[in-house]
């Protein structure tokens, strides 16, 4: 199962979403396109575009309002990552050098504010103030998990960790759903529906992607493996891994930040927090599904269920 395989009921608007993006890169003054192309066309799933559009294919199918919608989601997810590898100071993202590494900080920071801001204008092609005012609410909720992490770091409450993920991740794959859903004339009760589905899938992908940074290959992941720990974030399997040992983890991470992230790594090889972790993804994926049952059967139903399952199995 692959994400493109999915994408089959939607194939045609993905490529117009895609044409939208090349837009914003085209139309951007010269001195900005070659960064614009860059990282637009850095990979990556498209799940945030593509979760507006099966979203919205239970009811009104309005692809003059769905496709700038779907292409603002992506480029706000872009701009969030671009910003996030210059906090973190992150020399690879998919397998690329970033932004930040290529062109220094400044310009990153510029690029990503150029970037939310081409997202806004693309939202406000809808001329729907519902929609308009879910973006700019989403966005307050990225930069306030994005701060609540830095806040606390070396985090061992799951109740944190989960307003933070919430937050970061699962904030902007909601607003996905939900807006596709409303400008598809959705009734309320769907509109809800949808947008706890793209909630709760949002966690579980989180959650797993928190999982690869311990089981996966910087091959494969596009990053170094534990770069989570490596500025200070504990994610679910470390927390889980704190709530049953006594080891004095803080002391040997404050006193030689290498051996620390050492010592974590195999003390989760040895313990069954990986397999505790997919039981909790389990949960949030449980969740999404059933936020579906009461939505018409089509093939956006299919490929919206699918996706559940495409979540706990992917590998980057």
């Amino acid at each position: 199962m692959t994400a493109d395989s999915i994408y089959q009921p939607i194939r045609p608007e993905m490529a117009q979403v895609e044409r939208k993006l090349n837009e914003v890169a085209s139309t951007a003054p010269g001195d900005i396109v070659e960064l614009l192309r860059y990282v637009l066309k850095g990979g990556g799933k498209r799940l945030r575009p593509a979760l507006t559009l099966l979203a919205a294919r239970f009811y009104e199918y309005n692809v003059d309002l769905l496709i700038p919608t779907a292409a603002a989601t992506e480029v706000l997810h872009t701009a969030t990552l671009v910003h996030d590898d210059t906090v973190d100071e992150s020399d690879l993202r998919r397998g690329r050098t970033t932004i930040n590494h290529l062109w220094g900080n400044s310009n990153a920071i510029l690029l990503g504010d150029y970037l939310f801001a081409a997202s806004a204008r693309m939202t406000a092609e809808t001329g729907n103030v519902r929609v308009i005012k879910l973006f700019s609410e989403t966005l307050m909720k990225i930069c306030s998990g994005e701060i609540q992490e830095s806040l606390n770091p070396y985090n061992k409450s799951r109740e944190v960790y989960y307003t933070a993920i919430g937050n970061k991740t699962a904030s902007l794959l909601s607003a996905a759903t939900e807006s596709g859903a409303i400008l598809s004339g959705a009734p309320e009760d769907v509109v809800q529906c949808l947008r706890d589905y793209g909630h709760n899938l949002g966690m579980a992908f989180q959650i797993v992607d928190d999982i690869l940074d311990f089981t996966g290959r910087k091959e494969t992941l596009g990053k170094p493996v534990a770069s989570d720990m490596a500025r200070g974030v504990f994610t679910l399997p470390v927390i889980l891994l704190l709530e049953k040992s006594d080891s004095p983890i803080h002391d040997i991470l404050d006193k030689d930040k290498q051996k620390g992230i050492q010592l974590l790594m195999e003390m989760i090889q040895r313990s069954s927090v990986i397999e505790e972790c997919y039981e909790v993804v389990q949960g949030f994926c449980q969740q999404a599904r059933l936020c579906l049952e009461h939505l018409p059967r089509n093939s956006a139903h299919d490929a919206l269920t699918e996706l559940v399952d495409y979540v706990t199995e992917r590998k980057n």
